[in-house]
């Protein structure tokens, strides 16, 4: 696999933090989830939305387990 490394502001990182669906998701993994989301958006916004509703329930899930 070819990486590399790319500068992010704080508040880019943290916004990045809040869009994972489990602790150990790459941002890698985060970015091409969103990617993925906007191309969808173009095709069919209400299953986009139904994607983005998916994710809201597990990050709540993760928050509740975070402050436990």
């Amino acid at each position: 696999m070819d990486t590399t490394t790319i500068k992010l502001e704080r508040e880019t990182k943290a916004r990045l933090d809040k869009l994972k669906e489990h602790r150990r998701e790459s941002y890698d993994e985060i970015l091409r989830k969103m990617f993925y989301i906007l191309n969808i958006v173009k095709v069919d916004s209400d299953k986009a939305v139904k994607i983005l509703e998916r994710i809201d329930v597990i990050q709540k899930k993760i928050g509740r387990k975070r402050k436990e």
